[in-house]
């Protein structure tokens, strides 16, 4: 790894211990002396997290999905020219809560937009970045969505959306990691928190070994 920057992604729907997993990575790899960018989508920047804001508030309701696509796409386009490239070029290892797979999902899969103009905004938005690995963390929706609504006592405007739109999402990450086996990694989020990092450091190792 050594003279170039790494950047890891986590994908998955709502209440699958992607945040939980993101901060274990983290502390483990500065603890070994590697630099860590730790970001997240849609935000990451001021900017982006103030379309995160309109993205996610409950009262817009009325948002449509070429809207939501659209908001999406400004958020990253941001975020990737603001902190992801420079992060890379300076040789650190970038871990994102979500990137471009969640639009394919969430906007295609979910909302059932068409896959190739959203492959195309995100072309655009992301300037020629892929990560180099994405963990799609995997959990039956109803669980992760009760582990949600437990944590933080409400649901933002995605997380209430009816079960069927989350069902749709979790098919969709299955099938762009079957589509792309080598960078997408489906990890089994059922089992319990050290057993899912087991899975992710199972990876993660010989990357940083390249």
């Amino acid at each position: 790894m050594a003279g170039r920057g790494l950047f890891i992604t986590f994908e998955g729907t709502d209440g699958t211990g992607k945040t939980t997993q993101i901060q274990r990575l983290s502390v483990d790899l500065r603890q070994a002396n590697y630099d860590v960018c730790l970001t997240r989508e849609p935000g990451g920047t001021p900017v982006s997290e103030q379309i995160r804001d309109m993205l996610l508030n409950p009262d817009h309701s009325e948002m449509a999905a070429t809207t939501e696509v659209l908001l999406y796409a400004a958020s990253r386009a941001q975020h990737v020219s603001e902190v992801i490239k420079p992060a890379l070029k300076a040789g650190k290892i970038v871990i994102s809560s979500r990137f471009a797979d969640a639009t394919v999902v969430y906007q295609g899969y979910g909302r059932g937009l068409d896959l190739e103009r959203i492959h195309h905004l995100n072309r655009i938005a992301t300037d020629g970045v892929t990560p180099d690995v994405t963990f799609v963390l995997d959990l039956p929706v109803e669980i992760g969505l009760q582990r949600v609504q437990k944590s933080r006592g409400g649901l933002d405007r995605l997380e209430r959306e009816k079960i069927e739109f989350h069902r749709r999402l979790r098919e969709g990450y299955q099938l762009l990691a079957k589509q792309e086996p080598q960078r997408l990694k489906l990890i089994d989020a059922q089992v319990n928190p050290e057993q899912v990092y087991a899975q992710i450091q199972a990876v993660i190792q010989p990357l940083l070994r390249q």
